[in-house]
């Protein structure tokens, strides 16, 4: 179950953009390109819920709530950021290894 959260699209690039340091929803939001608010809250929940993200409710009017990694949250992001800077350099390879086989009509 826990394996299915993080590897979920959202659930990944939330985990990359909180290894930057907390950030409050909206900025968050911004980080993660093509994420509505609605999955953004959803995956949001489900880290918090899992322990890899830990959520701050400032006492102001309105309150201002902010998201940061766990431990453990700061332990998977970095192999997920090492994924994800390995798969920017080879996106290349990837694109002409799917073309090669896109052309073979398999």
């Amino acid at each position: 179950m826990v394996f299915d959260h993080l590897t979920s699209r959202w659930a990944l690039l939330v985990l990359i953009a909180l290894s930057d340091g907390p950030l409050r929803f909206h900025a968050l939001r911004d980080c993660v390109e093509g994420v509505s608010e609605k999955m953004l809250s959803q995956s949001l929940k489900t880290l918090v819920r899992d322990g890899m993200v830990s959520r701050h409710v400032e006492p102001t009017v309105p309150p201002r709530v902010s998201y940061e990694l766990t431990h453990i949250g700061q332990e998977v992001s970095e192999p997920l950021r090492a994924v994800f800077e390995w798969i920017g350099h080879r996106v290349e390879d990837i694109k002409a290894a799917q073309y090669r086989y896109d052309a073979t009509g398999a």
